[in-house]
């Protein structure tokens, strides 16, 4: 379901910026891309995506933590080795 929203999204920005409809149509498209963010089926999924990522940060922030020490210690290690 994600998915599809999320390339439906998609679609609609790629029209929006290539679009050479000019200014009215430009509108349209605004007015209805408003009109479906604002739809309460929508933001009951940006709710729960940002509930879940609230709940989820820490941990994410964790192990990005870890993963980026990981890296710069292999990174120290091996230009260690090549320098002896």
């Amino acid at each position: 379901m994600k998915g599809k929203i999320l390339f439906v999204f998609g679609l609609a920005v790629g029209y929006v910026l290539g679009t050479r409809a000019g200014r009215e149509r430009y509108e349209q498209i605004k007015a209805g891309a408003e009109k479906v963010w604002m739809d309460p089926r929508v933001q009951e999924q940006v709710h729960t995506v940002e509930e879940f990522v609230k709940d989820r940060a820490p941990d994410l922030a964790d192990k990005a933590t870890s993963a980026v020490k990981k890296v710069a210690t292999t990174v120290r290690n091996s230009r260690g080795e090549k320098g002896a």
